[in-house]
């Protein structure tokens, strides 16, 4: 009996990512990181900024998400996100100034404590991608 799932990762401007032969997802949920396996039970939770580990049979890929909503029901796993990224094809410039962007959110004066936890989380997940 196979153990695998299928995987769809949905941003407004695509269809981003349509996998079937998934074996297990780690998302960060605001809830801390999941893991997903086959017949989890159903789920629904929005993202924090983090990253998202895919393992199938053809290895591991790990993206990049600053926010999203994540669902699985039925074996299937759909994740919403309006911003995500490979971190197989993030440049270095690319990775400077997303972290530059985050670390100037993170230091502003008059942030939200909700804000100013999202802004640390990117700068955070983003210092630790090299």
């Amino acid at each position: 009996m196979s153990e695998e799932f299928k995987i769809e990762i949905v941003n407004p401007e695509k269809s981003f990512l349509v996998q079937e032969d998934v074996s297990e997802v780690v998302v960060p949920a605001f809830e801390g990181e999941m893991g997903i396996l086959k017949d989890h039970i159903p789920i629904i939770s929005f993202l924090k900024p983090g990253i998202i580990k895919i393992f199938s049979k053809s290895g591991i890929e790990n993206y990049y998400v600053e926010d999203g909503i994540v669902e699985f029901k039925n074996n299937n796993l759909s994740v919403l996100t309006s911003n995500i990224l490979n971190i197989e094809d993030l440049d270095k410039s690319k990775h400077e100034n997303l972290l530059k962007n985050a670390e100037e959110e993170a230091n502003k004066t008059e942030i939200s404590d909700q804000a100013k936890f999202l802004a640390d989380q990117k700068v955070q997940v983003l210092r630790s991608i090299s």
